[in-house]
């Protein structure tokens, strides 16, 4: 495919105003989110939080996700995408205010559970996305799409590092706190003012709950990748937190290295994130998500072996590069992942099957961050790295095993499906 071909691609999927305005809505959150690698060393030094207390929060956060994401997904296919998307934006400019008042780290409970309401939007900002983007293209559209919206995030950990080496963490983190509040609330008014929804919303004699057989006759793919992002996500957050801590304490990165190692990554995945949609366009779904599943915890167990900046350096590309073009880690999500379910989902039912996911995957996966910390602090800062990348090893199994592509037949009755529902808005 040639320079021209991207552009045009490129172009296609950005014509549409739902993706220009999400795109746009999602850089600017990436932009100020240069604070994200240090907060749990911020936690650490300046308000008394031990890896466990870390680990706590976490399952908090997640926990939320198991009291909002399902609810989240059945309102945005009762009511609509875009009334979802504004309340659940709208949300996330509390919990910087209280993360800035903190004190201690028992301050930070009930801007966490802020934080996990905040899940109430995302099977609906899923949804719209997909209900947006070009149906025969959409590996490429979500390819295209995630390039976009990564760009920002080359930027913000180098901004990031400089800022807590120039300030410290405490001040550092507040700087970005405030910028946060200013954001979200930008943000919040560009979604209300832009955003188009994409269902067709008919809500008499329509029930919010939804019914035992929606369940049971969806396709066995979609329940097998329901349960691989059920132990993925589990096998994730083992080490989602503590990351860049052990880069920090263990390895001793100092936070300009974190930045530009993360930079590094985010840039690289950038730029694989189209050639990764292409290829699941071409070649399948599938092939690209088990290489993603399969680099990501090697890449955890890997990570021990590193004792300095060049060799952890190394392992986090390699795993960036492979996420990129795989679509997917441990966690479910990632253009390959969002494909393969828009592929087989129709479109008023999108938003309840990935909220359905995400509450699931909350169910078991939110004692694993706590697990995690316990680990690290009872038995070694390399336990749970270890842990998370044998059982990850064994979700990318039952993926391999128990996922079946669609057929192009399949695919094309899926596309004609989604044309009607767009036909009958327009």
């Amino acid at each position: 495919m040639g320079t021209k071909d991207y552009v045009d691609m490129i172009r296609d999927v950005f014509s549409n105003k739902n993706i220009l305005a999400i795109s746009l809505t999602t850089s600017l959150f990436s932009l100020v989110g240069g604070w994200y690698p240090f907060w749990a060393k911020y936690m650490q030094e300046n308000l008394g939080a031990t890896p466990t207390i870390i680990g706590l929060l976490s399952m908090i956060r997640t926990s939320e996700n198991l009291i909002f994401q399902l609810p989240g997904g059945l309102l945005a296919d009762k009511y609509g995408r875009k009334k979802i998307i504004i309340i659940g934006t709208f949300l996330r400019t509390f919990s910087p205010i209280i993360y800035f008042m903190a004190p201690s780290w028992e301050w930070l409970i009930p801007a966490t559970i802020l934080d996990g309401m905040t899940s109430l939007y995302m099977p609906a900002f899923t949804a719209i996305v997909a209900d947006s983007l070009p149906s025969r293209r959409r590996g490429a559209g979500y390819g295209a799409y995630n390039m976009m919206t990564s760009i920002p995030n080359i930027i913000s950990p180098l901004l990031g590092g400089y800022v807590m080496e120039m300030y410290g963490y405490r001040d550092g983190i507040r700087i970005f706190l405030v910028a946060s509040v200013i954001v979200n609330l930008i943000v919040t008014y560009i979604r209300w003012w832009i955003l188009k929804e994409t269902l067709d919303i008919d809500t008499k004699g329509k029930s919010i709950m939804p019914s035992r057989a929606m369940f049971t006759e969806l396709p066995k793919t979609i329940k097998v990748m329901t349960i691989v992002a059920i132990i993925g996500s589990f096998s994730g957050r083992l080490v989602w937190d503590f990351a860049n801590l052990y880069a920090l304490d263990i390895i001793k990165l100092t936070p300009s290295q974190l930045g530009v190692m993360t930079s590094t990554v985010f840039g690289m995945t950038t730029l694989l994130a189209l050639p990764g949609g292409m290829l699941s366009d071409k070649y399948g779904r599938k092939n690209n998500i088990m290489l993603g599943r399969l680099v990501s915890p090697i890449s955890q167990g890997i990570v021990t072996f590193a004792n300095s900046y060049e060799s952890y350096f190394a392992i986090r590309v390699f795993n960036g590069a492979a996420v990129a073009l795989g679509g997917s880690g441990m966690e479910a999500g990632g253009p390959s992942w969002n494909a393969l379910i828009s592929d087989i989902v129709p479109p008023d039912k999108r938003a309840t099957v990935m909220g359905t996911m995400g509450t699931l995957t909350a169910v078991v996966a939110s004692p694993s961050s706590y697990i995690g910390g316990w680990l690290w602090q009872n038995i070694s800062p390399q336990a749970p790295f270890h842990v998370s990348m044998i059982i990850g090893l064994f979700s990318a199994a039952i993926f391999w095993i128990g996922v079946k592509e669609p057929t192009n037949e399949e695919k094309i009755g899926a596309i004609e499906r989604v044309e009607r529902e767009k036909n009958k808005i327009t």
